[in-house]
C-alpha cells in the first residue's frame, strides 16, 4: 500500500495544527485526537513533532503526518498545501496556532526580525486559511481556529510592540471571515487566551520576568483548548473565545471602563516589562 493510500484511506477526518510541537498547539492535537481526528502536525522542530505523534498514536491510535516548516519563509504555506495534496489529505479542522513574541522596544531588533514576525503571525495565517478555505466551502463543512490573544483586546503596554497589533488584526480578520462563511457551513473563531502555561515565554527568554505575575492570571492549556472546542461545537464563533473568568472580566472592564483597564495593564506591566 502506498504512503498516500495509507494516510488518506480513512473515514476519519483530518485536522491541521501549526505550532503543534508545544503548548497550546500540542493540547489542540491531544483534544482533537480524542475527538477522532487524524492530525497533520506542523512546526519547525521535527524531533518535538515526532514526540507528539508518538504520544497521539499511543494514547488514541491517531495517524499523524509530520510536516516540518518554517512559516517565516514565504513559500511555506504553499509547500504545506502541496504536501497535503500529494498525500491525498483533506483538512476539515485548521488551527492556526504558530506564534512567538519579540520582547523589548520596537527599534531594537533589525527589520528582518520584524518582517519574519509579521510573516508568521499575520501573512502565513491568512495564506494558509486562503488555501484551505475553498475546499471547506465546497464540502459545506469546516472549522478554523485562529489563535489570537487577549492582548489584541486590551490596552497595549511597552514592549512586544507588534504582538498585540498582530493579534488585533487576527481578531478582526477572523470576525469578518466568520460572517462571510456562516452560510457555507464553515465555522471560524478567534481564540484569545491570556497568560497560559506553555513554552511560549521560554522561547523568547521572558520566563523569569513573567514568573513575577500573580498566579490568578495564569491559565492551563487544557482549559484554553477545551473552551474553544466547546464554543465551536455550540456555534459560538462570531465573537472571540476568551478562556478564563478573569480574562472575560478584564475584557469587559476594558470595553465599558477603558480607563480602568488601562490602569490595570499599566500596574501589572511594570512588573514584567522586558528591558532592552
Amino acid at each position: 500500500m502506498s504512503q498516500q493510500a495509507s494516510l488518506s484511506g480513512t473515514l476519519q477526518p483530518w485536522a491541521l495544527v501549526t505550532g503543534a510541537s508545544a503548548g497550546i498547539g500540542t493540547e489542540f492535537c491531544r483534544q482533537l485526537a480524542d475527538k477522532g481526528y487524524q492530525l497533520v502536525l506542523v512546526a519547525r522542530r521535527e524531533d518535538k513533532l515526532q514526540q507528539v505523534a508518538n504520544e497521539l498514536k499511543s494514547s488514541h491510535g491517531t495517524r499523524c503526518l509530520i510536516i516540518t516548516a518554517d512559516l517565516s519563509q514565504k513559500d511555506a504555506s504553499l509547500d504545506i498545501v502541496k504536501r497535503l495534496e500529494d498525500e491525498g489529505i483533506v483538512i476539515e479542522y485548521l488551527v492556526n496556532n504558530a506564534g512567538y513574541g519579540l520582547p523589548g522596544s520596537f527599534h531594537i531588533p533589525d527589520w528582518q526580525q520584524h518582517a519574519d514576525f509579521i510573516q508568521v503571525m499575520v501573512t502565513a495565517v491568512c495564506e494558509l486559511t486562503w488555501r484551505l478555505l475553498p475546499g471547506m466551502q465546497e464540502r459545506h463543512k469546516g472549522f478554523i481556529v485562529n489563535v489570537a490573544s487577549v492582548a489584541g483586546l486590551i490596552p497595549s503596554s511597552a514592549g512586544h510592540t507588534l504582538y498585540g497589533a498582530s493579534k488585533s488584526f487576527l481578531i478582526k480578520f477572523t470576525e469578518s471571515l466568520a460572517l462571510e462563511n456562516e452560510a457555507a457551513g464553515v465555522k471560524v473563531t478567534a481564540l484569545c487566551p491570556g497568560f497560559t502555561y506553555s513554552e511560549f515565554h521560554d522561547t523568547n527568554n521572558t520566563r523569569e520576568v513573567v514568573s513575577q505575575l500573580p498566579g490568578y492570571l495564569w491559565l492551563d492549556a487544557d482549559l484554553v483548548v477545551r473552551e474553544t472546542l466547546e464554543a465551536m461545537v455550540a456555534g459560538k464563533v462570531k465573537s472571540p473565545v476568551i478562556p478564563g473568568r478573569q480574562y472575560k472580566i478584564l475584557v469587559w472592564i476594558n470595553r465599558f471602563m477603558p480607563w480602568l483597564g488601562a490602569l490595570f495593564i499599566k500596574k501589572n506591566a511594570s512588573n514584567y516589562r522586558v528591558t532592552d
